[in-house]
């Protein structure tokens, strides 16, 4: 026998559809970067910026800021001050490149952090070195992406302790727009670039442990950084 349908049954449906439409809307959010409302700056300069097509927001060293001794330990980071952060997915696009007279060593480095505590004090990230992505140097090119956990495990401990396990080669050209997703679960996360099905880095023991807390723009010294269509789910 044929179910009867009526009107009734059509907008409860209907409403049904919405009200599961609203959940996923609610678990999404979306930071477009077209301004710098509800960005909390620790040691950078931003200004809204149009880069290669794109509305974005741009970053660089701030000049004044002192780099040791102030909350965040001297990082460089913008905090997105409406984000609240535990599992779920990350995705955004950044380009990064050495500013203009930059030092030798300069990268590009440009990342996103994410668990942050109050202004950055403790924070997850990961980052790239766009720089090194087409580098000459095979070693160059396997320090490409970097996972940190700030302040205990700088990339520096990382690599004398642990060479190789927190680090890996990507494709990467400096100052081109290049899509990032992160992928956290508990204590693994995983890095994503260029919409690659694979991660190019994974990390099983995030060193902050199982932990919540804001999303942040970060960059290293002398980069000039752009960031766009950041999205949380």
């Amino acid at each position: 026998m044929t179910p009867t349908w009526n009107v009734s049954s059509a907008r409860l449906l209907a409403l049904l559809a919405c009200s599961g439409l609203s959940v996923c809307a609610q678990n999404a959010r979306e930071f477009p970067l077209r301004s710098l409302e509800g960005l909390e700056l620790r040691n950078v300069k931003a200004e809204v910026s149009e880069y290669r097509g794109r509305r974005a927001v741009r970053l660089t060293d701030s000049p004044d800021a002192a780099r040791s001794g102030t909350p965040g330990g001297g990082e460089a980071i913008a905090i997105l001050a409406g984000s609240d952060f535990e599992d779920g997915t990350i995705e955004a696009m950044v380009a990064g490149a050495p500013k203009s007279g930059a030092s030798e060593g300069a990268r590009g480095f440009i990342g996103i952090a994410f668990r942050s505590q109050p202004h950055a004090s403790r924070f997850e990230c990961f980052y790239l070195r766009p720089t090194n992505g087409r580098a000459g140097d095979q070693l160059r090119r396997n320090h490409s992406t970097q996972y940190i956990s700030h302040p205990d495990f700088p990339w520096q401990r990382l690599r004398n302790e642990t060479p190789g396990v927190y680090e890996s080669y990507v494709d990467l050209e400096p100052g081109v727009w290049t899509p990032i997703k992160i992928v956290v679960s508990g204590t693994q996360a995983r890095l994503y670039v260029h919409d690659a099905v694979q991660p190019c880095l994974i990390v099983n023991d995030l060193r902050l442990g199982k932990s919540r807390g804001q999303i942040a723009l970060w960059i290293g010294l002398d980069t000039d950084g752009y960031f766009s269509d950041l999205k949380i789910k």
